[in-house]
């Protein structure tokens, strides 16, 4: 699928934190959903992570947490020390690039999610598995509709771009929605460069194929799948 790769994978992420930035406030949560070049969800990883010692919980971002406490929770449940977190995620993409290709990092925004996992990654590994690749959604949309940065919000994104899942702000379940409107973003731009038979397949989700793609993401939530 145009300009996609068969040799490369489309890793969706996704993260929780208790501030903007990485070091002076910690990551909460990571998930990150691994699709191949046609969009299919091949793979999922999920963890919760220990909050830094040395680090601080923002005032502003804990308000705004103070407002999703199911989230707050989620985000809290079973912790893992940021190190044995942070170095099952590189083997889990590791083993993405060995199955599926070179990994990609796809973010809505890129300069956020990708800030947080590049720093987490070098400070406990010394390395990131995606080396600065990266897909801003954001950017990818604004070509797509011929509009503005504030334009472009998720709002005002095309109905039927938008999953039919609701934005949680779990990190698996929204790095699993991210990676279905990056493909659909995807998809338009192929309709709009012409692609004939990419705009036959663009006909409405039938009940059986919600049912279908709605098994295949529980499927990947259950334990024991993620790595």
């Amino acid at each position: 699928m145009w300009p996609l790769s068969n040799e490369e994978c489309y890793v969706s992420i996704d993260i929780e934190a208790d501030g903007p930035i990485p070091g002076a406030h910690s990551m909460l949560s990571l998930g990150a959903a691994a699709l191949d070049a046609e969009g299919v969800l091949r793979d999922t990883f999920a963890a919760n992570l220990e909050q830094l010692d040395e680090a601080t919980e923002d005032p502003r971002t804990m308000r705004w947490w103070a407002s999703q406490s199911a989230a707050w929770e989620a985000a809290r449940a079973d912790p893992q020390p940021p190190e044995r977190a942070i170095k099952r995620f590189s083997t889990w993409v590791e083993h993405q690039h060995e199955a599926l290709g070179l990994p990609v990092l796809v973010a809505y925004p890129a300069a956020y999610d990708a800030m947080w996992v590049e720093w987490y990654c070098h400070r406990f590994t010394g390395t990131s598995p995606f080396r600065r690749r990266a897909i801003d959604l954001k950017t990818l949309a604004m070509v797509a509709m011929g509009a503005g940065y504030r334009t472009t919000t998720k709002s005002r994104l095309p109905r039927h771009w938008r999953p039919p899942a609701t934005h949680t702000h779990v990190a698996l379940d929204d790095a699993i929605e991210q990676g279905e409107l990056f493909f659909n973003i995807v998809r338009e731009l192929n309709i709009q460069r012409g692609d004939v038979a990419l705009a036959a397949e663009e006909r409405p989700a039938t009940r059986t194929d919600r049912r279908r793609r709605r098994q295949e993401r529980e499927r990947l939530r259950r334990p024991g799948l993620s790595a």
